[in-house]
């Protein structure tokens, strides 16, 4: 067919008629980038056709694109080197693309009839520059309104903003607002989680997408939760102990801490308050509040802690007790004792003697602090381990001091037999309390032994032994001297012997006169039975 006939085809389309055919394409839009080539395809293959007429319509104008017999194609000038044709199939291939060349494609297969169908190619300018901004350099919790905006180039973009890898919806506090090249996400009253981030936002159509670089805002907020560690300390701490306080707040950016004593300031700083730091002070040793403030100075909230009260009590060292140095001697000696301690904090002491506390009365007195106990007219019952104790409310010491109070010898007391056989061993035993131990003599009838010993021993006793012996203590401290006698008899041989007792002779008799009754009445019984013989 000559190519200058077809020129005349839209007239012979009138004569012919026009049958739509919705076969031909595939459903549309078809997308393209910028630069690109695309290839409008038909659904038909080998068509009988006497000519296809591809043409285009941007919504108020129609042109020619090309036409095509199985002879030849004509392109129009305006598709000169950018279109081609399949007469095979009836493709139509468009490229490298422009923006201009977005809108309808229709095409007409003539033949004995004509089929025709159309189809929107939407040429998309590709994504580019995904750039999030912020309303603000720096946002505080609860008080600032964010305002991030996400600006892109490209044709029909759609917009996603992601927490990471979680998406951002929106709600009550979030806002999403799209427009053609931009998305604006409103968070009212931010919180810290809020933009944990790195934020991203994501710009996209349908042949591509690109993600922004990553985005990142500073939320301050805080101090909140401002605690004290350890929350429960001790009433009493010793000022030697290893103690301190610590402050601890969630706080972004951290926060600053300042110390209290009874809501007075101190002269520390810093999230650790130490015991030399306390001790520096010179609060003395009654309890006081101590409490932390922690500062943030982005959100300029100042919040206090909750308080713990102590006192710093400074432990008592060591302790000495004095005593007399003198010698004491019971009846006439009194004695003075004194209990100091060396360092620290005394809040009560307490005086014990042999474990067992001493209480003011008598003989015993205490001075008004209790520092000193005297005892008047010592006795032997005041010898004894004394020990004074002092104790605060962080610890106690001890100190002893041993009395020795003389006294003696008590009245001499001599033990043993009175009465022993001759050759009999005798042992005779002196007694006599005393403080320092008396030193013991013996006399025999009124003459001295050489015997010095609490112990008199006879191995053997004779008949001279017998007589009066006489013990003699004497205390070398006191002066005091104690006597004692004792007789002793030796018998002869058997002379002590033991007859039967009381019991025994009672019982013997006893039993002899139960046989006698028993013997009398068999002779009664025996005579009853036996018949009296007549003398006749």
């Amino acid at each position: 067919m000559d190519l200058f006939a077809l020129k005349t085809l839209p007239f012979l389309l009138s004569f012919i008629g026009v049958c739509g055919g919705q076969s031909i394409l595939p459903p549309g839009p078809i997308d393209a980038n910028v630069g690109r080539t695309v290839t409008l395809k038909t659904l038909v293959d080998k068509p009988d056709y006497i000519a296809i007429i591809w043409n285009y319509s941007n919504g108020k104008d129609t042109v020619n694109v090309v036409t095509g017999s199985k002879e030849a194609v004509t392109v129009a000038k305006a598709y000169e080197g950018r279109a081609t044709l399949n007469r095979t199939n009836g493709h139509l291939t468009l490229g490298p693309l422009t923006a201009a060349d977005s809108g309808d494609y229709s095409i007409s297969i003539v033949s004995t009839g004509t089929r025709t169908a159309e189809i929107k190619l939407r040429v998309l300018e590709p994504v580019s520059d995904v750039l999030i901004k912020s309303n603000l350099r720096e946002a505080i919790e609860h008080n600032s309104t964010v305002v991030l905006t996400c600006s892109a180039r490209g044709s029909a973009l759609d917009f996603s903003w992601s927490n990471g890898s979680a998406a951002i919806a929106a709600g009550k506090r979030i806002a999403v607002k799209d427009e053609a090249l931009s998305s604006t996400l409103t968070v009212t009253g931010v919180l810290r989680t809020d933009l944990v981030g790195p934020i991203f936002c994501t710009a996209a159509n349908k042949l591509q997408l690109e993600k922004s670089a990553p985005f990142s805002l500073a939320v301050y907020y805080g101090p909140d939760e401002v605690t004290l560690s350890p929350p429960n300390p001790p009433k009493f701490i010793s000022s030697k102990a290893n103690f301190s306080l610590s402050c601890s707040a969630r706080s972004s950016p951290p926060a600053k801490f300042t110390w209290y004593h009874d809501q007075q300031p101190m002269k520390a700083a810093g999230p650790i308050l130490t015991l030399e730091i306390i001790k520096s002070h010179t609060f003395g040793n009654t309890t006081g509040k101590y409490t932390c403030r922690a500062k943030n100075e982005k959100t300029a909230r100042n919040v206090p802690s909750a308080a713990v009260a102590f006192a710093v009590i400074e432990p008592i060292s060591s302790a000495v007790v004095s005593g007399p140095t003198a010698t004491l001697i019971a009846g006439n000696s009194t004695a003075s004792l004194s209990c100091q301690e060396a360092g620290g904090t005394v809040e009560t002491r307490t005086w014990m003697k042999d474990g067992k506390t001493l209480s003011a009365g008598g003989r015993q007195m205490f001075s008004a602090d209790k520092k000193s106990l005297m005892i008047k007219t010592l006795e032997k019952v005041d010898n004894g381990k004394y020990t004074c104790q002092l104790a605060n409310s962080v610890n106690s010491v001890k100190a002893s001091y041993t009395m020795v109070v003389n006294y003696g010898p008590d009245p001499a007391v001599v033990t043993g037999k009175k009465e022993v056989e001759v050759t009999e061993p005798v042992k005779l035993d002196c007694s006599a309390p005393s403080v320092p131990p008396a030193n013991f003599t013996w006399k025999f009838n009124g003459t001295l032994t050489n015997v010095k010993t609490a112990q008199y021993v006879i191995e053997k006793a004779l008949y001279k032994n017998t007589g009066t012996y006489m013990c003699e203590a004497h205390n070398t401290v006191t002066g005091k001297t104690t006597t004692s006698t004792h007789a002793l008899s030796v018998r002869e041989e058997g002379a002590l012997d033991e007859g039967l007792s009381d019991g025994a002779i009672a019982g013997i008799v006893i039993a002899v006169l139960v046989a006698l009754g028993a013997a009398i009445g068999l002779i009664v019984y025996c005579r009853q039975k036996v018949p009296v013989q007549s003398p006749y």
